[in-house]
């Protein structure tokens, strides 16, 4: 670790190895180098003078790449692309002179966007996918333990533990949608040249069109992609970093409903994310176990919301067939964005697996609340022992007012169904009262719903993805 100038947070204490190993230099140039052999391989294959001997020269030197060479040489010629043309020229003479032969700096640096961001993709839906198979256990688990709901953040008709959960499974799940629609439609720029027109390779094949159509079809399968952009400019689309950004930020979203949710319920002390056994909340307040994890995620993922500004300003700053307001803002937003996300996803493994349920805390809090929501059912029973509805619905109106003064003004217990069972009005007894108070009668549906869910919809995604279960997250601080 580098003490004497700046270090990425993103890659210091939050991204995981492997979405920086994605991002990193060493992929980036490994790519561009696959990305000549294929064109060199094409360009044989179609017909143009490159021997066999000069093509298995450059798989040769694809791995170990001259960085110094090349750092040397961007040095003197201010130009990235060119450097590690003449850096991979230096290991190869042989092929030294169809290295990018009628290429672009951009069939390297944007086809190895797509890539990069591709594969960044399947690391980040790998990483969902746990997130989502975390959650589901939870919400199964805790299906039909009644919990007092919430609107507006005031106590409001009960639900389940389980059931609050596949609210944030179910939003989860829409990402996964979001992202398996942009991660199969991913495509490459292909080959299309200075402004996008394939004039260079249209004179390298002799004005033979077919063979320049030949050209997109052909990178395409090689590099393991359905197919190449079908018209361009010199770049392609910035609209696709605008479509992968969004995901991210759907998913970010999605983590801030739930971190934000589980902070709340932290409080209410009703669950809690889970706490090292030495971790300390306050340097001033021993007692206290602050959720930091789910903050975090919160913290990361407005990061990631707002990049979503990035591409799209850069989406209207492409002038023409190509400006390059692109070029250093997307060497920041599109890495930090994923770095940020593979925090962010790291932190949601790590807590979905790791909650904390406690039900006699949830009960009491349900059980202070519920005598104000059991009085319709109260007042229907009442009715059937041969009162007047109205009259009923009047003095329960007044008996909850006095109730809730005694809650909120003197601090007692709420005593709304002593006050019915005392009242002769009602024909109720205590123990008829008590048949009344049991929330499981006030959950609905509840239970079945988290089971319909898991069963329709959860389900069918963890079994079509169960090579990718059991992952793991590593939380650096």
């Amino acid at each position: 670790m580098s003490t004497d100038r700046y270090t990425s947070p993103l890659s210091e204490r939050y991204a995981s190895k492997e979405m920086q190993y994605i991002f990193s230099q060493d992929m980036k140039f490994k790519t561009w180098r696959k990305l000549w052999i294929a064109l060199a391989e094409i360009e044989k294959e179609l017909g143009l003078n490159i021997t066999d001997e000069q093509i298995e020269e450059l798989k040769a030197h694809s791995e170990d790449i001259n960085y110094d060479v090349a750092k040397a040489r961007e040095k003197e010629v201010r130009h990235d692309v060119m450097s590690h043309v003449y850096a991979y020229g230096q290991q190869c003479p042989k092929a030294a002179g169809i290295i990018h032969l009628g290429a672009t700096s951009c069939y390297v640096g944007d086809n190895t966007d797509i890539i990069i961001m591709t594969e960044a993709l399947k690391l980040v839906r790998k990483k969902l996918i746990n997130v989502i198979a975390s959650l589901a256990a939870f919400a199964d688990e805790y299906k039909d333990l009644p919990t007092l709901g919430f609107t507006h953040f005031q106590p409001a008709q009960p639900t389940t533990v389980g059931k609050r959960a596949s609210l944030w499974l179910q939003d989860f799940t829409i990402d996964l949608e979001d992202l398996d629609y942009v991660l199969d439609n991913m495509k490459l720029l292909g080959s299309k040249g200075t402004t996008g027109t394939q004039a260079s390779f249209l004179e390298l094949f002799d004005g033979d069109l077919d063979k320049v159509d030949k050209l997109d079809p052909m990178l395409a399968k090689k590099m393991g992609f359905a197919g190449c952009m079908a018209v361009s400019g010199q770049t392609y689309s910035r609209k696709i970093d605008m479509k992968v950004v969004n995901v991210l930020a759907g998913i970010a979203s999605s983590a801030t409903k739930m971190a934000q949710d589980i902070r709340l319920l932290q409080h209410l002390k009703e669950v809690e994310e889970p706490h090292e056994a030495k971790q300390i909340g306050s340097s001033a307040m021993a007692y206290k176990r602050n959720p930091m994890r789910s903050e975090r995620i919160c913290s990361l993922s407005r990061y990631v919301i707002v990049d979503t500004l990035n591409p799209a300003i850069t989406e209207i700053s492409q002038w023409f067939e190509r400006t390059l307001d692109d070029s250093a803002n997307k060497r920041l937003s599109i890495p930090e964005g994923f770095l940020a996300i593979d925090g962010i996803l790291d932190l949601c493994m790590n807590v979905t697996d790791g909650l904390v349920v406690y039900p006699k805390v949830i009960e009491k809090r349900l059980m202070s609340e519920l005598p104000f929501m059991a009085t319709e059912n109260i007042m229907m029973d009442a009715v059937k022992l041969g009162g007047n509805r109205q009259e009923l619905h009047e003095k329960i109106r007044e008996l909850s007012m006095i109730a809730g003064d005694h809650v909120k003004k003197e601090g007692k217990d709420n005593d709304l169904l002593e006050m019915i069972v005392k009242d002769p009005a009602f024909h109720m007894t205590e123990e008829k009262i008590k048949e009344c108070m049991d929330p499981k009668k006030y959950t609905g549906c509840s239970a079945h719903q988290v089971e319909k869910f898991l069963a329709e919809v959860v389900k069918p995604i963890l079994d079509a993805n169960k090579e990718d279960l059991g992952l793991r997250a590593e939380i650096n601080v």
